[in-house]
């Protein structure tokens, strides 16, 4: 078969977003508990909470989100009120597999203490951006440890770096939660560019990515993702991360429910080579 051409490969992709980057689709996913709240501040917080817990099976990531979010049912106001005392009185019971209530109670103050210092999480991680950066890895570098400073845990299980040879999957969803706005990411940041951001590689976009010769990585690492990036820069360089919710969506959906009445768009029939 002929390789398709790089229109003939943008049509193909945007088919698919246009299918499945839809609200109706978002669940199951952790962006649901961003997409609860209007506020870009509240939006801000409770995404960096939803994705730092997005590991695991996804329905008991859900239920883990719900316990936080019954103690932050308004996420930034509730994070300025609560002390460190507080945060761990509430959440002292919670467990996310290995993240316990005391991790997580602790990343959530050093939340409140860098939005008290620089006034927005967006703020604070563009003070790591430079200009003329290739993409968010030095900004994304900067906010994790301005994170783990004010959080006092250098070794938190939620905040992965890209220096320490990550994939920071989590981190790069919640880029991606935060910069782009359409249907489904709400974009609650003005600021950052989307153009810098880079594909969250869980084993989802990872498999699909496999099977189209995006990549022949056999590993979901940073090396994939940026491969994978480079990628969907050619077909689309102001945002390569668009098609990343609809190319993981039909695998995840069609383990939910049955195919009737769901338009099941393969990623094998894309047939780029």
């Amino acid at each position: 078969m002929e390789p398709l051409s790089p229109i003939q490969m943008h049509e193909r992709f945007e088919e698919l977003y246009r299918t499945w980057n839809r609200r109706e689709f978002v669940h199951p996913d952790p962006l649901e508990f961003v997409l609860k709240f209007k506020d870009p501040a509240d939006q801000e917080v409770a995404g960096l909470i939803a994705s730092g817990l997005a590991y695991g099976n996804v329905g008991y990531i859900l239920k883990s989100l719900e316990k936080v979010f019954n103690v932050l049912s308004r996420p930034a106001a509730d994070l300025k009120a609560m002390s460190r005392k507080d945060l761990l009185e509430a959440l002292g019971s919670f467990r996310h597999r290995w993240t316990t209530g005391e991790e997580l109670a602790c990343l959530l103050r050093g939340i409140a203490v860098l939005r008290d210092e620089f006034g927005s999480l967006e703020n604070c991680f563009l003070q790591g951006a430079g200009e003329g950066d290739a993409d968010v890895i030095p900004a994304l570098t900067g906010f994790v440890a301005k994170l783990r400073s004010a959080s006092g845990r250098r070794d938190s299980s939620l905040l992965a770096c890209p220096s320490m040879g990550s994939a920071c999957k989590r981190m790069f969803l919640y880029l991606r939660w935060m910069v782009r706005r359409d249907e489904v990411d709400p974009g609650p940041w003005s600021q950052a560019s989307s153009a810098q951001l880079i594909v969250p590689m869980d084993v989802h976009m990872h498999r699909v990515s496999f099977q189209l010769g995006l990549t022949s990585r056999k590993q979901a690492d940073l090396k994939s993702a940026l491969e994978v990036t480079g990628f969907f820069r050619e077909l689309e360089p102001e945002d390569p991360v668009k098609y990343d919710f609809a190319m993981t969506r039909p695998g995840i959906r069609s383990q939910l429910e049955p195919p009737t009445g769901i338009n099941q768009f393969k990623a094998e029939s894309l047939q780029l080579c």
